[in-house]
Order: C-alpha cells, then sequence, then structure tokens
C-alpha cells in the first residue's frame, strides 16, 4: 500500500499486452524481489533498476523477459528500455497491492523513476 501520494501515486497503467499467466508471474516474480529488499535493506529507497537493473540486467529465464520480447518482437526502437518501463508500472501495482506500507516518490534527476521505500 502506498501511504505517501501525490496526483501520480494512485495511478496504475496496465500492461495490456501480456496474457494473465505471464503478468501474473511477473508480480509474483517482483513480489519476491521487493520482500528480498525489505528485509535486507528495510531503510533504504529502491525501484526496478534497483531490483532488476545493474548485475541482474539480463532477465533471460525470468519472467520479465517476456516483457523485453514483447517489445523486441514488435520493433520497439529500445526494447530494453520500454520493458524497464513497463516493469516499472507493474512494480507499482505490486506495491500497490501490497499490506504493507510503502512510502513514494519520484527521483530527482529522473522524474520518470518512481522510488519505494517500506515503511517499517
Amino acid at each position: 500500500m502506498i501511504v505517501e501520494q501525490d496526483n501520480e501515486s494512485q495511478n496504475i497503467r496496465n500492461v495490456n499486452f501480456l496474457d494473465n499467466s505471464k503478468l501474473r508471474d511477473i508480480e509474483f516474480f517482483l513480489q519476491g524481489a521487493v520482500y528480498c529488499w525489505c528485509k535486507n535493506r528495510p531503510d533504504e529507497w529502491f525501484g526496478l533498476r534497483d531490483l532488476m537493473g545493474g548485475e541482474n540486467f539480463n532477465w533471460e529465464g525470468t519472467p520479465l523477459y517476456a516483457l523485453w520480447e514483447y517489445y523486441n518482437e514488435n520493433g520497439t526502437e529500445d526494447p530494453v528500455l520500454q520493458a524497464g518501463v513497463s516493469g516499472g508500472h507493474i512494480l507499482k501495482k505490486v506495491i500497490k497491492s501490497d499490506d504493507r506500507d510503502f512510502y513514494t516518490k519520484k527521483e530527482e534527476n529522473y522524474p520518470n523513476v518512481r522510488l519505494y521505500k517500506w515503511k517499517n
């Protein structure tokens, strides 16, 4: 649940191009990543790039790979970027439906990036 809200924190953009099964797999996968982050870094802000970027940039073999596949197969100029954007929308949905409370804010240097922090 998101406890600090701005005008955009409640807006959830749906990822409609995946079937429900693939979308649900991604949601479960991201929920697990959120749980791990909150256990190991409870006082730190995070976004999708913290969970699934950096050393975790290769999504092959994960449910997130379906996002990249979709954009790559449909000729998107930058499928990695677009998969990250869609992944961020799914993460927002996961956070909003979580029973725990989270703060949220926009990244200062990247206004299209949303960050979360567990309100423990």
